[in-house]
């Protein structure tokens, strides 16, 4: 919490809006329209509902294709399958460990070649772990076959793409707001869009689809998507302090790389990361690292790490497992190679707050490296 939250959340109280309306929707609605230069932003209650709206707009339903990025978390990928459709899922490649802008290639063109190209509705990269994927060539696939984009901006909150904020550039994007997020409403999600039509039809889907009418009037299903006034003001206060959270995760992957650095000129392992470049700005939501022990045959590293760091209780952990590799998307197709599958057998996330204390950040530090340190010494164990 940065301290700013309660003050909106006692407003909401003092004027009794505690329900899906009132003037924090309005205000955080306008001030993440204002940060992502985005025309409309509409608030929701998940960055999932997001994604499903988002489907809903572009008129997904039974029987289509969304081609889905598959290194990242679960909520990318069901609400396809809320509205019927079917998950093709798509590869990583090697710099930002995104969607595969060559696969994505190869899948459009398998795909037309079996004449199921007019069932695929949308493609949904990922900016994993805040990193911009290689938006400048998947747009330009996407205008090639003519198939939308939605941007799952999800925790890119304040990463940028040649100087355009994550989710605004392809028309269609979302952001999530839930507990572990750089920014939080406790739960929270938001859209955003270029497209008035959309903001418009985005707001009714997300309150029941209710007529303009002087009665409760509906023509079509909807949703309780909407957010809460209260989540909303939680929102508000933590956006005050947006700009210092993001530098405080910059600096903690800093932190982690210089430390990996010292340690792989001391110990036989390599290790690798999400590379930004003059186009990509991360915030670095998670730091997130690849290992790969040289010569070794004692077991994989990356299991070394996070068992020995959870025995001290510091939550290190796997990456994604790729969705095209969970028991039910298994019947899925799945276009690229086995490098998401040797991200998640290779990966470890580190703690990656922006309150962690220098306390916290010693014993982080110390423990990591005595974790390092005892994978390498021969009377160690690996237990």
């Amino acid at each position: 919490m940065s301290g700013d939250e309660l003050s909106f959340v006692q407003e909401a109280l003092n004027t009794n809006w505690v329900a899906p309306k009132g003037a924090n929707i309005d205000n955080f609605e306008k001030e993440i329209a204002q940060i992502t230069d985005s025309p409309f932003a509409i608030a929701l209650n998940s960055g999932t509902a997001a994604i499903h709206l988002a489907l809903k707009l572009l008129g997904v339903t039974q029987g289509d294709f969304v081609l889905v990025q598959s290194l990242t978390f679960c909520a990318s990928a069901n609400p396809v399958v809320y509205c019927g459709a079917i998950p093709v899922f798509i590869g990583s490649e090697k710099e930002t460990w995104n969607m595969c802008p060559t696969e994505l290639e190869r899948a459009l063109i398998a795909l037309q070649s079996e004449n199921l190209l007019s069932r695929v509705k949308a493609i949904i990269p990922v900016y994993l772990f805040g990193m911009p994927p290689k938006m400048r060539e998947l747009m330009n696939l996407s205008k090639r076959f003519g198939i939308p984009i939605i941007e799952d901006a999800a925790e890119a909150l304040g990463s940028t793409f040649g100087n355009r904020a994550a989710g605004s550039l392809a028309g269609l994007g979302i952001l999530s707001f839930n507990g572990n997020k750089i920014v939080t409403t406790s739960g929270g999600g938001m859209l955003l869009t270029n497209n008035k039509a959309y903001a418009d039809r985005c707001l009714n889907l997300a309150t029941q689809a209710r007529e303009d009418k002087p009665y409760y009037s509906h023509v079509e299903i909807g949703y309780n998507y909407r957010l809460s006034n209260i989540s909303a003001g939680i929102g508000r206060g933590q956006l005050t302090s947006l700009n210092d959270r993001i530098m405080a995760r910059r600096s903690n992957f800093l932190r982690y790389k210089l430390l990996l650095d010292r340690l792989s000129e001391q110990f036989p392992f390599r290790y690798s990361y999400q590379s930004e470049n003059s186009d990509r700005y991360s915030n670095r939501w998670l730091s997130s690292f690849q290992f790969e022990a040289i010569n070794q045959s004692k077991g994989i590293l990356t299991e070394h790490i996070i068992a020995s760091m959870r025995k001290l209780n510091i939550e290190a952990s796997y990456i994604w497992k790729p969705l095209h590799m969970q028991e039910v998307f298994k019947d899925c197709m799945y276009f690229g190679t086995n490098h998401a599958g040797q991200l998640f057998k290779n990966g470890v996330c580190f703690p990656s707050g922006t309150n962690l204390s220098e306390h916290d950040w010693q014993y982080i530090i110390s423990s990591l490296s005595t974790a390092i340190e005892n994978y390498f010494t021969p009377s160690s164990s690996n237990d």
